[in-house]
């Protein structure tokens, strides 16, 4: 997993340098500092990585969508938060595994054997993930970024990182959203049909969610609900 976070921080991190410099310039700038100097850098681009893996992967729309979910169920407590961070974190690596496996296939494998130069290995970790990130966003707003950034392109893939990566997480999020507005439309159906009931028979004092939940727990365990949302999770993404 190490192999793979270094070139997606590099491929994050050197298109913003590149404003300055050029690609060749910059490595070549860490091939003359000091060994200290060397291993801070190394460090702070580890310590980036998580969080890179994050913006750059299916964790978004996941961890929203389950996080949700407890809403619409009546449960925000349940699954605890670990659990729904753990679950997203195994099913983003799912969903990433044929992007992680061609970076390591055209990039991190051959500059191992060092067949490749440290500018050429980050320039072809970059290609499998910009495809992943621009089948993935949607064409509104990956435009609208395309707009505010001012940047003339004849094709996505000519676009620059900086610009793809806020129109892919916008774009998820909004993808989140719609896909939880689906799963909520059942459950407020048994809140409104409890609620009907319990006030035609003047049992003002009990609250619907007490007695909404079993019957939202039983329907979603008795649907299959949670093959159904991963199958849905996973097949969204082409």
């Amino acid at each position: 997993m190490k192999k793979i976070l270094v070139p997606i921080a590099f491929s994050f991190l050197l298109p913003v340098a590149a404003h300055g410099e050029t690609l060749q310039n910059f490595v070549s700038g860490i091939g003359n500092l000091d060994v200290n100097l060397k291993i801070v850098l190394l460090i702070t681009i580890i310590s980036l990585a998580p969080a890179i893996l994050i913006t750059l992967t299916a964790f978004t729309r996941i961890v929203i969508i389950l996080s949700l979910l407890r809403n619409a169920l009546g449960t925000p407590q349940t699954p605890p938060n670990q659990v729904i961070i753990a679950l997203s974190l195994f099913l983003t690596v799912f969903v990433m595994r044929p992007v992680f496996t061609k970076i390591d296939q055209v990039a991190i494998k051959p500059y191992m054997e060092k067949e490749i130069t440290d500018v050429e290995a980050i320039n072809r970790a970059i290609v499998p993930i910009k495809e992943f990130l621009i089948k993935n966003t949607r064409k509104e707003d990956m435009k609208l970024f395309m707009d505010l950034s001012g940047e003339k392109v004849k094709s996505p893939q000519e676009l620059s990182m900086v610009t793809l990566i806020p129109a892919f997480i916008i774009s998820e999020i909004k993808t989140a959203f719609i896909v939880v507005f689906v799963i909520y439309l059942p459950f407020i159906v048994i809140d409104m049909l409890v609620a009907s009931i319990l006030m035609s028979m003047g049992m003002m004092m009990i609250p619907p969610m007490m007695l909404s939940l079993p019957f939202k727990l039983i329907l979603f365990v008795l649907s299959d609900g949670w093959e159904l949302l991963i199958k849905a999770i996973v097949g969204s993404y082409r």
